[in-house]
């Protein structure tokens, strides 16, 4: 088959011949075989395109977010690791391989250690290899909730439900080991002691922060290492709202849970002491405040969940 090739396409016919300013000399080629015409720039400039033609649509890169935890699945598995070998058992470049193991390195994930000499290939100084950092294996998923629900749910058939509150309360005891209790019920030392609470349960993973409402202080806690163990036993949120009320010597109030979806856990703090509010008290005579979110004040550690 014989095509002729101008600027608008290829198309069949008795030579196939190039027109167009550089090609005015007069030159011919002749091809035999069939020319299939793929997406020609012209077409797609000018939106005109002929019958046949198709344009190629090519696949853009893997995403990131996969390579990366390819990565990170190579060096679980088999690190320590050298560059090479990650780029050769995923396929990718050697920049492509530094990327993902600057930003894991940047991150605290990862280090980079040097090979010992049994283990260097040719000469040249040792390869550098790689392995996951304890923060980043702490970023893998654990059956951490699973463990705990079943040491807990033993615990309950050994103890009964008092050895579950018993455990709770020693918990809780020991993240505000640091605490005193307040000496002077007046609201500037009572926003302060509900500040120094936040900062123990901040240490203890929670993310907590403080918030003046009203005629109060609200101590939000916006992660929850136990929240899941927690819609379970919910002794733990319990033993967490009495420790408050021993520490602040005041009747305090939990208005949300994460444990039972709320987005982190509130508990208004009044700011001038009141007595432990009775349980029968009318629901009419409790004004509830409203759980707010916490903007200043913020302890955080770093720990919270992502």
């Amino acid at each position: 088959m014989v095509c002729q090739l101008t600027r608008d396409g290829i198309f069949p016919g008795r030579a196939f011949s190039v027109r167009g300013p550089l090609l005015d000399r007069g030159m011919e080629f002749r091809h035999t075989c069939v020319v299939k015409t793929v997406g020609l720039r012209n077409a797609e400039q000018t939106g005109h395109q002929h019958d046949g033609a198709r344009s190629v649509v090519v696949p853009g890169p893997a995403g990131e977010g996969h390579t990366r935890e390819a990565v990170v699945k190579l060096l679980l598995e088999e690190g320590p690791i050298t560059a090479t070998a990650i780029g050769e058992r995923l396929g990718l470049s050697p920049a492509g391989v530094r990327r993902h193991l600057d930003a894991l390195i940047d991150a605290g994930e990862a280090q980079a250690t040097r090979s010992a000499p049994w283990q260097q290939k040719g000469r040249g100084r040792p390869a550098k290899q790689y392995q996951l950092t304890a923060t980043g294996r702490g970023r893998l998923a654990h059956a951490y909730d699973d463990l705990a629900g079943a040491a807990m749910r033993q615990l309950r058939e050994i103890g009964g439900d008092q050895a579950i509150t018993d455990f709770a309360r020693k918990r809780v005891a020991a993240i505000v080991a640091g605490v005193g209790d307040l000496a002077v019920h007046a609201p500037a030392e009572t926003e302060a002691k509900a500040e120094e609470i936040a900062e123990a349960f901040t240490d203890a993973g929670f993310a907590a922060s403080t918030r003046k409402v009203g005629a109060g202080v609200q101590i939000c806690q916006h992660h929850c290492p136990v929240s899941h163990v927690a819609e379970e036993f919910p002794e733990l949120c319990a033993a967490e709202l009495e420790a408050f009320r021993a520490i602040l010597g005041t009747h305090v109030q939990r208005l949300a849970t994460i444990a039972n979806g709320d987005c982190a856990c509130t508990t208004h703090v009044p700011l001038i002491a009141s007595p432990a509010m009775p349980d029968a008290a009318p629901e009419s005579s409790v004004q509830t405040p409203v759980a707010q979110p916490a903007t200043t004040s913020t302890h955080d550690s770093g720990r919270s969940a992502e």
